[in-house]
């Protein structure tokens, strides 16, 4: 797939300035599958359409969870159209990443109210947000009007959703959406399936919050649990199993050349985790996920002053 070449950065994950597809002949769109009765996930197909979004529907309203790019707004539209002729009426934002949020400004305009942690709202109105033509201020209708500090709850269309906060994972404002009694959970990006995932240190994540919010979300799972992930295909207890073990695995492999001395660059050219290669994908290569792994454990074991 020749698409890469054409993507940015936005709140440093992959972000697309234009509509593409895996090949020219190929357009790309979002499926819409229902998980469950009234529970939809939407689905970038033929080119990155952004993160993978949920959506409730039932006599309550509608939720969105996660709301793409601004450059996939009309085929995200589509797909909410071709199951529901509703308005949005909330969108949980599950962190402050352009390809969760970056149509926030136009939902937020239709009247739309923006649930968030309260990190997240803080991060756009501190720190905007990108854009094509860079960073600018967040649009007032682009924040979350409603936040929360560790949890809260939905009671909508029958179900019974818990919010809760993962503390410095993907990101320092990651939301995690249980829906309680259909035994699904949407993960934002606390889980890219079979693949390497991508930890912003920058943004305030860290490699041990990251398997501590995998154990979280494991420890509320169980074998007939429909995981929604942030990144790749619908996923069951045993995949976030694999993907734990091979974090842990792979945390203990580097921490062990880190104690040898051994610097970034050489820790890279030994390719410490070349038994995972088969996680590599296009943003978070085999390379990467080492570079991102030592940066993160070397950060967690300076002392604070």
């Amino acid at each position: 797939m020749k698409t890469l070449n054409k993507i940015g950065l936005i709140g440093g994950l992959l972000i697309s300035s234009m509509i593409y597809a895996a090949d020219k002949k190929t357009e790309m769109s979002f499926s819409a599958t229902e998980v469950v009765p009234g529970l939809y996930v939407l689905m970038g197909v033929n080119g990155f359409a952004g993160g993978n979004i949920g959506l409730s529907i039932g006599e309550d309203g509608v939720v969105l969870i996660d709301d793409a790019m601004p450059a996939t707004l009309e085929i995200m539209q589509n797909a909410i159209k071709s199951v529901t002729k509703q308005p949005i009426d909330f969108l949980v934002n599950t962190h402050v990443h352009g390809d969760h949020t970056g149509n926030n400004d136009t939902i937020g305009r239709s009247g739309t109210r923006i649930v968030a942690h309260e990190n997240l709202r803080h991060h756009m109105v501190t720190k905007g947000i990108e854009t094509s033509k860079g960073k600018v201020p967040a649009p007032k209708a682009a924040l979350p009007v409603i936040t929360f500090s560790h949890s809260m709850n939905f009671h909508l269309n029958g179900n019974d959703a818990h919010i809760f906060h993962v503390a410095n994972a993907h990101t320092d404002g990651d939301a995690v959406i249980h829906f309680k009694n259909l035994n699904v959970i949407h993960t934002g990006d606390i889980l890219f399936n079979k693949m390497f995932p991508f930890i912003d240190l920058n943004s305030g994540g860290s490699v041990d919050g990251y398997i501590a919010a995998q154990k979280k979300i494991l420890s509320i799972s169980n074998d007939k649990t429909i995981i929604i992930p942030g990144h790749g295909n619908l996923a069951t207890q045993k995949d976030l199993e694999m993907s734990i073990s091979m974090l842990e695995d792979s945390k203990k492999i580097i921490s062990q050349l880190i104690k040898q001395g051994k610097n970034e660059d050489e820790v890279v050219k030994l390719n410490p985790l070349a038994e995972y290669q088969q996680w590599h994908w296009g943003f978070i290569t085999t390379e990467k996920m080492t570079r991102q792994m030592y940066k993160g454990l070397v950060a967690a074991g300076k002392p604070s002053h």
